[in-house]
């Protein structure tokens, strides 16, 4: 049995210095009124308790000409005794939010494997290299969009030492659909169809790559944040549907498969499981949603995986265990989503 598992690590970069070396200090972490040793101890305490043996890291340290992601959590994991110790990246962005897988080398090997085609300024349509650019029509203007991902899916070829199977990961960072720097309500709205438009872009993009993986028969899991899910926002009508679903599969596709996802597709009302919760300021109120999944495929369902969502109030253990729990409000604005699966 092996954990795979996803987190949103908010500001993940702040608790760092150039060397990678940890800012265990009271100087504040990017988190409000949460200082950088609190973070990094809140942090410590949620992945020794998950104990996965790969965890895709949303929003990991920066990676540029001064700072190494994989030196900054390497480092986090060795001062820290974790099991899952070696860090792989794949294409770096200018976010200072990186995607990265962080395993357990004594039960994986892992490599970063991007598939696709390079493409110029003027882009492809069918399924190009997750760095390059991507041409598709969302308006129905007759005039194609250039699409990019700010953060470049990583595409990992993970190997379980035991066996030798291959496992086919796609860590995904989405673009966030918030109107970000909006006032007036017209920008906030333009400002929201546009973001929710190129956030369905990028998972059309995303779904064309799934599809070849599953032609080609490989056992896949495609997790991250998706900053979507089914009825999250009132502009989903213009498109018919959430990326989340476009992802999963539709219209006859072969299908992956999340089961927070297919219970927020079937069920538009009433309690829904969560990932993520946010402050919202002006309302005095926290807004909590599904933003985070660990979707796979058909074969991956054969030995009766099991998923969990860390949710300090709705997962008993975690709420029953005080130190988890609040770790878990302090560490990030997002929980972890693990998936305990035979392989």
């Amino acid at each position: 049995m092996v954990r795979i598992a996803t987190y949103n690590t908010e500001w993940f970069d702040a608790l760092f210095d150039d060397d990678g070396e940890l800012l265990e200090d009271g100087g504040w972490s990017g988190r409000h009124d949460v200082t950088r040793a609190d973070q990094l101890t809140a942090l410590a305490i949620v992945f020794t308790a998950m104990d996965a043996d790969a965890v895709m890291i949303i929003e990991a340290p920066d990676d540029n000409r001064r700072r190494s992601t994989v030196r900054a959590l390497e480092n986090f994991a060795h001062h820290y005794g974790l099991r899952a110790r070696k860090a792989l990246l794949g294409f770096r962005n200018a976010t200072q939010q990186e995607i990265a897988l962080l395993y357990n080398p004594d039960v994986f090997t892992a490599r970063h494997d991007p598939r696709g085609e390079e493409t110029g300024k003027k882009g492809i349509r069918d399924a190009p290299r997750f760095d390059g650019v991507f041409r598709f029509d969302l308006d129905t203007d007759a005039t194609p969009e250039l699409v990019r991902w700010s953060k470049p899916p990583l595409e990992v070829a993970l190997t379980l030492r035991e066996t030798g199977r291959e496992i086919r990961l796609i860590g995904v960072h989405a673009k966030s659909k918030a109107p970000h720097g909006a006032e007036a309500p017209e920008e906030v709205m333009r400002l929201a169809i546009e973001n929710r438009r190129k956030q369905m872009a990028q998972c059309i993009w995303l779904r064309q790559r799934v599809d070849d993986h599953l032609m080609n028969g490989d056992s896949l899991i495609v997790l991250g944040d998706f900053n979507d899910g089914p009825g999250l926002d009132e502009y989903e009508k213009l498109f018919g549907r959430s990326g989340v679903e476009v992802v999963l599969g539709e219209d006859g596709r072969a299908e992956l498969y999340d089961p927070h996802a297919r219970l927020a597709v079937s069920r538009r009302v009433g309690p829904m499981p969560v990932t993520a919760r946010f402050w919202i300021h002006g309302e005095d109120r926290y807004l909590q949603a599904l933003l985070d999944y660990v979707m796979v495929s058909r074969d991956l369902m054969e030995p009766r995986p099991r998923w969990r969502i860390w949710h300090p109030f709705d997962d008993p253990v975690c709420y029953h265990t005080a130190e988890l729990r609040d770790a878990l409000l302090t560490a990030s604005d997002h929980f972890p989503v693990s998936l305990d699966i035979e392989l």
